[in-house]
């Protein structure tokens, strides 16, 4: 199919073929021109588009055939270009397509006649381009911080300094150590810290203890941190090759506390008994060990015990694990009088762990005082001398006995009996003001003859009360012949002081 002379002259004109001239191949006006000729040409050309397809073939401004593969990715690259092609990369992953697979030309622009008009972003949506950022460079100030050559002074500095720094460069045992003495002169303790992890990761710790051993500050250091982590493992194996059995004992000793069975940490404690402890701590050890043994047999009989005393005041809590002063109590409670031969008896407690008669005492008085068992709490107390008569003495002092039955609500003439035992008169006194023993406070006023005393401290109680009535017999037995000499002195007294 031949063309009219008019389109032939369209067609070169919009060649990139065209004849010399004398303008400026920049010039803005000429180049729209151009692309208006382009333009016009297509859209006359558009109604037998496809009769001439077969006939003709029609090629761009840079002379590519329009249609084609490769122009279409022109097309594309090109206006991806002139956004940002220069800071982004394209990559290509489209397989090879036919002809009339593809998309994008001109003409596929410009009609409207298979699908409406789509914007270029539209269109480039469904490209096979696909862009990429590229990674972003670091600065070129940054890349000092990564220079291989720094010295262990340099690298210790930046490590101060909060800069980025790099121990992997430090790979000979020599320099290792340098480093390490760096960080160790300038008492920075996360510094220390930061390179002894370094050295724990890159170093055998048969080389790491050996070193350790002539830098105290740096096993100081080290042996914290490994306390920290809780690796006590590795603690255990230091403190070994250092010789410090005592404390590796002690370490070991205490893996104890994450033993939840009681019967694997009573296991353990028995392995533990054969440590190099020093002679306290392996006293210590040996009776937590007993102690902990003990419990185990406690507990398990009192669970099956069907005993009047567990129903009336059943058990709180398990007796495992506890103190050895709850131990005391627990028995005092529950099994006070039972033979010494028995495990659980608080004499055979008291025997076994050498507890002082000052602890004894106190502990036994509470429990036995919160069972309001009074009789108790006298045996306690009554002690027999060389000639037979029974008197009580107390190794802690009557008034702190006072102390521990008033909180337990002792009644009044217990009270009173043990406040009589008290030796100092005005300490007496004044436990029995306290605690309102009134008998104690008129007898103990009237053996000071002090009857002014009498006179105040009757106002202050009930009038026909048993102790308002004591005092007035004692104020009014002035007869005379028949006064005591109590009383006689009270009234010589009485009248001095008017």
């Amino acid at each position: 199919m031949s063309r009219a002379k008019p389109e032939d002259d369209e067609y070169w004109n919009s060649s990139k073929f065209k004849a010399f001239t004398f303008d400026d191949d920049d010039d803005e006006f000429s180049r729209l021109k151009e692309s208006k000729r382009a333009v016009n040409s297509i859209l006359v050309d558009d109604d037998d588009d496809d009769d001439d397809e077969d006939d003709v073939e029609r090629v761009s401004w840079s002379g590519e055939p329009v249609g084609s593969i490769s122009w279409s990715v022109k097309e594309t690259a090109s206006s991806i270009r002139s956004g940002s092609e220069q800071s982004f990369p394209k990559i290509d992953t489209t397989p090879s397509l036919s002809k009339q697979g593809s998309g994008y030309s001109l003409s596929s622009l410009f009609k409207a006649k298979s699908k409406p008009f789509q914007s270029l972003s539209e269109s480039f949506s469904d490209t096979s381009v696909r862009t990429y950022a590229p990674e972003l460079r670091k600065p070129k100030s940054d890349g000092k911080d990564f220079v291989s050559d720094l010295s262990p002074e340099e690298t210790v500095r930046r490590m101060q300094k909060g800069r980025a720094f790099s121990l992997e460069k430090f790979r000979s045992l020599q320099d290792k150590l340098l480093l390490l003495d760096e960080a160790v002169a300038v008492y920075d303790g996360n510094v220390i810290t930061a390179v002894l992890i370094y050295l724990k990761k890159s170093l055998n710790k048969e080389i790491l203890f050996r070193e350790l051993m002539t830098r105290d500050v740096a096993l100081r250091h080290y042996v914290h941190y490994l306390k920290e982590m809780g690796e006590q493992k590795l603690l255990v194996e230091l403190l070994k090759a250092l010789g410090r059995t005592e404390d590796m004992a002690l370490m070991q000793y205490k893996e104890h506390l994450n033993i939840k069975d009681e019967g694997r940490r009573r296991d353990f404690l028995k392995s533990c008994l054969s440590l190099s402890f020093s002679q306290d701590d392996a006293t210590h050890v040996q009776d937590h060990y007993t102690l902990l043994e003990r419990q185990i047999i406690i507990e398990a009989s009192d669970k099956k015990a069907g005993a009047e005393i567990f129903k009336k005041f059943p058990r709180k809590a398990s007796i495992l694990n506890m103190p050895i002063i709850t131990t005391l109590y627990y028995s005092c409670f529950y099994h006070y009088g039972e033979p010494e031969g028995t495990f659980s008896s608080p004499s055979n407690i008291r025997k076994t762990f050498r507890i002082s008669e000052k602890q004894y005492i106190l502990t036994a008085l509470g429990a036995r005082a919160k069972l309001k068992s009074w009789f108790d709490v006298d045996s306690l107390f009554n002690t027999k001398n060389w000639l037979g008569y029974t008197k009580k003495r107390s190794p802690i002092g009557f008034h702190r006995v006072v102390d521990i039955l008033q909180k337990n609500s002792a009644p009044v003439n217990v009270l009173q009996e043990y406040v009589n035992l008290i030796d100092d008169p005005e300490l007496k006194l004044s436990v029995a003001l306290k605690y309102k023993c009134h008998d104690v406070v008129i007898n103990t006023y009237r053996d000071l003859k002090d009857r002014q005393e009498l006179v105040v401290y009757r106002e202050k109680l009930e009038r026909d009360s048993p102790e308002y009535r004591k005092i007035q017999e004692l104020l009014n037995n002035v007869v005379r012949g028949s006064e005591p000499p109590l009383l006689s002195h009270l009234l010589i007294n009485s009248e001095e002081k008017s």
